[in-house]
């Protein structure tokens, strides 16, 4: 390889480093909360720094522990949402289709504001 296929390579790969960067930093939110939504419906919102066990209609159970959500307990019959790994950044989720939950974390910050107006 020459120069400047090597100043290349490394431009490129620093801008990935960069953006992956950003988006490890901006994922994270002291104030996130953890909905929970059942066919569609809002169930609940449960703080994601207080340590608790919230039961769902009988048929889910989660633990919110460590600023990290998982599903412990699901009577659905192939239990993807109880292997699924914990969650703990806005914008992700647990999903037990069987039963129709939606475990998502969404940030405590949002605001009901304009960002812009296109005309």
């Amino acid at each position: 390889m020459k120069k400047n296929d090597w100043l290349l390579a490394a431009g490129i790969t620093g801008l990935a480093l960069m953006i992956l960067a950003f988006q490890i930093l901006t994922g994270k939110t002291d104030h996130a909360q953890v909905v929970v939504s059942i066919d569609g419906n809002p169930y609940g919102a449960y703080d994601l720094n207080t340590d608790q066990t919230v039961n769902i209609n009988e048929s889910n159970q989660i633990r919110i522990q460590d600023r990290t959500v998982r599903m412990i307990e699901a009577d659905c019959p192939d239990q993807i949402c109880v292997n699924h790994l914990a969650i703990s950044r806005d914008g992700e989720s647990i999903i037990c289709l069987p039963n129709k939950v939606v475990i998502a974390i969404e940030a405590g910050d949002t605001r009901n504001e304009i960002d812009s107006i296109s005309r």
